[in-house]
């Protein structure tokens, strides 16, 4: 909008993909320090009682109790203010990514609704993981679709990057025919996409569990995508990622997400004022699994939020251990102390500024990697 009105009026600065990520990232920051705090009161006075402390966390967290939670809201609404007013219009990418970040959003408050006037600390007290799963995977449908139309027309149709260079086209492999129908691989192109984004998703909302931890090991992943996406749109710069102009369009995306994070996290730094909650969490993690589909750098994002994959996998690991265990012998087994990982640190008598200090510097070191990778894979 605000990029469209300069470049007519002759400031072609604003052509630039950074002026782009730049005052997006300056106006979602400012949004954030400025009605922050009477976001926080505002929250205070709806909740009353804050978000409820669940039974599967270590006794500390108990001191956490009446902390307001929805802070993903104020997230959502200035990466989307920010990214309205400097984004392009003409590219569909830009929109795609604002698509997922609103309805993984959606799909979060109704959780943390349903969380907070129940006022159980039942472990299983926000929305069924049947449903969740299942809404998630409608709207990867819809954004998977989405992405594919937007591929330039020398990326094969319905095709995966492997590493950042070779793409594997899906829709090339028959494999039968149904009434003279021809079938394809093509269909695995919509599985991918699923465990992308709602891998991404859940593993961010699964790393919600410390104060400040999400938004410290998110910001390493999103410079990684920032660096993926001036390569995906610069000639030269990068020979071993995809030439993909239509995701100019994501800077100012990319540029308010980060400036919303690192603004929240001036009130959700140790002794956190509001929680994320599930608005955010899930909305973070939809967004940034759409953007690496968007860049086809899926694989680069893996790798890059590791640290975040490792929490969703200690989770994943405990629950089937415990379950098989159970089954087999009558009494469950587990692996970690506590799940997801932070926790077991923390029953271990880890401080928590200790394990998210030394979780942030593993998400920088992952996204060292991710960008070394990037350049040279």
């Amino acid at each position: 909008m605000l990029s469209d009105y300069f470049l007519s009026h002759g400031f072609y600065v604003f052509a630039s993909g950074w002026t782009q990520f730049a005052a997006a990232f300056g106006c979602a920051f400012l949004i954030m320090l400025i009605f922050g705090r009477g976001f926080i009161k505002l929250m205070h006075a709806w909740q009353k009682k804050g978000q409820p402390i669940s039974e599967n966390v270590p006794v500390a967290h108990r001191a956490k109790a009446g902390t307001p939670t929805m802070g993903g809201i104020l997230i959502l609404l200035s990466v989307l203010i920010s990214s309205v007013l400097f984004m392009p219009f003409v590219n569909s990418a830009g929109w795609i990514a604002l698509l997922a970040l609103v309805m993984f959003g959606v799909l979060g408050f109704i959780d943390d609704y349903k969380k907070v006037s129940s006022q159980s600390t039942k472990a299983a007290n926000g929305l069924s993981p049947a449903f969740r799963l299942g809404a998630e995977a409608v709207f990867v449908v819809i954004l998977v679709y989405l992405i594919n139309k937007t591929m330039p027309p020398y990326v094969p149709d319905l095709s995966i990057a492997v590493g950042s260079t070779i793409l594997w086209p899906l829709n090339a492999w028959g494999i039968g025919e149904i009434w003279g129908m021809p079938i394809t691989l093509g269909f695995l192109y919509y599985v991918f996409g699923y465990f992308v984004i709602c891998g991404s998703a859940n593993a961010t909302n699964i790393t919600d569990g410390l104060d400040g931890m999400l938004s410290k090991l998110y910001l390493p992943v999103l410079i990684v995508l920032v660096v993926a996406l001036y390569g995906a749109t610069r000639i030269g710069f990068m020979d071993s990622v995809v030439f993909l102009p239509e995701t100019s369009s994501l800077y100012a995306p990319l540029g308010a997400m980060a400036g919303a994070v690192l603004g929240f996290l001036w009130y959700n730094s140790k002794p956190a004022s509001i929680f994320m909650g599930d608005v955010g969490s899930l909305a973070l993690g939809g967004f940034m699994g759409t953007v690496a589909m968007l860049l086809k750098s899926e694989i680069i994002m893996g790798i890059a939020a590791g640290m975040m994959v490792l929490i969703l996998l200690s989770s994943f690991i405990q629950t089937m251990c415990f379950k098989i265990t159970r089954k087999m012998t009558g009494t469950g087994k587990r692996v970690f102390l506590r799940a997801p990982l932070h926790h077991h640190f923390e029953e271990l008598g880890w401080a928590e500024t200790k394990i998210v200090d030394r979780f942030f510097i593993m998400s920088i070191l992952f996204s060292g990697i991710a960008l070394i990778l990037l350049k040279f894979a």
